[in-house]
């Protein structure tokens, strides 16, 4: 099992991340809270102050993670402050609009940088970090979408199946330093990057069910979670359809 006492955010602010935060909290760890949003940052570590005890450090920073530059500075800053660090959630990223990424070249490439490149800059400085410490877990929310291309969103799921790729890579590597990494895959979850889709059904998960299937998974170092369970089950389907068949569906 892994310690979660002192643990960073990156993307603290999204939905999933924030109920992730509270409830890491209320189990007594220390948290480093990464945002882009300056104000929903300090409501945020506020908030966490209030519920955490005494000796818990709240802390945190606002930085865009689009910026690379920043990254190293980052993660020292929250190294220093947490003294030691057990474990990291990077949970930022955008949904685009696949239509207005098909016309914009530039768009394609920024929701690219977004959703898997960043993320990578940050897993390549930390994977060095955790592998001197020989200890730790790694997480980082990919997506189901990144299990197979499909028209309505390939751009958003080329970017999750590269970052998904690239932490297989990443998990084989320190596995020999003791180090976990987990690779997160959400369906469809209620948040506001969603406020737009028709939400009837079962297959839909609120943010704090997303929240505890991280942190168990977080705590028992497993390697590829589905959330809600499901939907392993889904995309299992999803990927053998043969693609004579599936480059005619609307999916």
């Amino acid at each position: 099992m892994n310690s979660l006492k002192r643990v960073i955010l990156f993307g603290a602010t999204s939905a999933i991340a924030e109920q992730t935060a509270r409830q890491l909290v209320a189990q007594g760890a220390s948290l480093y809270c990464v945002g882009r949003n300056p104000d929903k940052l300090t409501a945020l570590i506020d908030d966490l102050k209030v519920r955490a005890g005494s000796q818990q450090c709240i802390d945190g920073c606002v930085a865009d993670l689009v910026d690379h530059s920043r990254h190293e500075h980052l993660i020292n800053d929250a190294t220093h402050v947490l003294g030691e660090v057990d474990g990291v959630l990077i949970a930022h990223g955008t949904l685009p609009v696949q239509q207005a990424c098909e016309a914009d070249v530039a768009m394609t490439r920024k929701e690219i940088e977004t959703n898997a490149l960043s993320v990578i800059s940050l897993l390549t400085l930390l994977a060095n970090l955790f592998e001197q410490q020989q200890r730790g877990v790694i997480a980082v929310i990919s997506s189901v979408a990144g299990d197979r291309g499909r028209q309505s969103n390939y751009v958003y799921g080329a970017a999750k199946g590269m970052l998904t790729l690239f932490l297989q890579g990443l998990r084989n590597r320190l596995a020999k330093a003791n180090v976990d990494v987990v690779t997160i895959k959400p369906g469809f979850v209620d948040t506001p990057m969603t406020a737009d889709f028709n939400k009837a059904g079962p297959l839909w998960a609120k943010p704090d069910q997303v929240a505890k299937g991280i942190i168990k998974a977080m705590q028992r170092g497993k390697d590829e979670v589905y959330i809600l369970w499901f939907w392993r089950w889904i995309m299992l389907f999803i990927r053998h359809i043969p693609e004579s068949f599936f480059k005619r569906m609307t999916l």
